[in-house]
């Protein structure tokens, strides 16, 4: 006969297996939900509000500057400079702006995962306005980062500095959060120098400039793949949802279905739609080796050397020999090192014998394998990889 705390306890037990099946099949609904790689029309708000909250990882906005132009600009040749006068770029006022870009911003930070983050740029006209917007709302500014032209358009009436540049505003959704940053990636790309916050590169010109049919831009302001290829190789990993709710004629969604990651658009005018999807269709995804990139020591799996000795790799009174060839220690069963009648780790011996306050034993320490001298490292790298595979 059973007990009826046992049978109690049987019924716990299903109701909390059933809820974590039904939250299983909740999250995955979610997750499925999702329109990825899809363009989605119609206004940003609106269909950033039907989206899940927390599902999206990194959200990359070019909003409307608002450049208030007044009347048609020309170069001094007379011919007409192909500008920012569509509809879509007037508001009636900075009132009406900031309610929008408020609206915007309260949908992105809802539907952002908890550690994801928003790239929002712009020019003078606006981005301190966004940036006031955005601290409001509860985002946490990381680095404010500026592209710099390389070839901008020049200022043809002459009354004012040359715009040579545009402002990018990175931030977590909130402060504390454990946002993405790729920092030894970013390096890499920099030639091994530490990345700054001020990037220069060109603004989209010849074969990367979209034409529409009549030979025209197809877009204003069309933004260089460069630029978001180091954006989204920086901030995220692949497999991440980016969100672009001012897509244009796709260029985050081009770059991401090439870097791996998965995109979803949302842009109202027709023509530009057309565009995009033209243009992604004949992206090619890069293969999965291309898309590693390089990760910082912290992020790598932690390996005790302790875990050389278990799996055989190195035996126990097997001898270590230091980079110099000056030292010498053996191997113990429990993973530490004796040497100079100083026992420990592999760090604390190899400092005791070099006199120094630390040492990192894993570059410090070799073993010898065919009559040839080979780091310790090598090994951890090994099980690292089997770890990664």
């Amino acid at each position: 006969m059973n007990h009826p705390v046992d049978n109690q306890n049987e019924r716990k037990s299903a109701v909390v297996i059933e809820a974590e099946q039904m939250n299983k099949t909740i999250a995955k609904g979610a997750a499925t939900a999702l329109p990825l790689n899809t363009i989605l029309d119609g206004d940003c708000i609106e269909r950033m509000a039907s989206l899940p909250s927390n599902s999206i990882d990194m959200i990359f906005a070019d909003p409307p500057y608002n450049l208030q132009l007044k009347g048609q600009l020309h170069r001094p040749d007379n011919s007409r400079v192909d500008a920012v006068d569509d509809e879509w770029d007037q508001f009636s006022s900075f009132g009406v702006y900031d309610q929008f870009t408020r609206a915007w911003l309260k949908e992105a930070r809802r539907i952002l995962k908890p550690n994801g983050a928003l790239w929002v740029i712009g020019s003078y006209h606006n981005i301190f306005r966004v940036g006031s917007a955005l601290q409001d709302e509860g985002f946490w500014i990381l680095n404010d980062v500026v592209w710099r032209k390389s070839n901008p358009m020049p200022n043809f009436r002459g009354k004012r500095y040359t715009n040579a540049h545009e402002t990018m505003i990175w931030a977590s959704k909130s402060e504390g959060a454990k946002y993405t940053f790729n920092y030894e990636a970013l390096k890499a790309l920099n030639e091994g120098i530490q990345m700054r916050s001020d990037w220069v590169m060109p603004i989209c010109t010849g074969h990367e400039r979209l034409k529409d049919a009549n030979g025209d831009k197809a877009h204003p302001t069309q933004k260089p793949e460069a630029l978001l290829h180091r954006i989204l190789v920086g901030s995220t990993n692949p497999g991440d949802v980016v969100l672009d709710p001012f897509f244009g004629t796709g260029t985050t969604g081009a770059v991401a279905k090439m870097l791996g990651r998965e995109f979803i658009g949302i842009e109202r005018e027709e023509s530009y739609r057309k565009v995009a999807e033209e243009r992604i269709k004949n992206v090619r995804k890069f293969d999965r080796e291309a898309l590693q990139v390089s990760a910082s020591k912290r992020a790598e799996p932690r390996v005790p050397f302790g875990q050389l000795v278990e799996r055989g790799m190195l035996r126990p009174g097997e001898e270590l020999y230091s980079m110099n060839r000056r030292h010498k220690a053996k191997v113990r069963a429990d993973g530490t090192l004796i040497g100079d009648n100083i026992k420990g780790s592999i760090h604390q011996v190899g400092a005791h014998l070099e006199n120094a306050p630390s040492c990192n034993g894993w570059t410090y320490w070799c073993f010898k394998k065919d009559g040839k001298t080979v780091p310790i490292d090598v090994l951890r790298q090994q099980i690292r990889a089997e770890m990664q595979a």
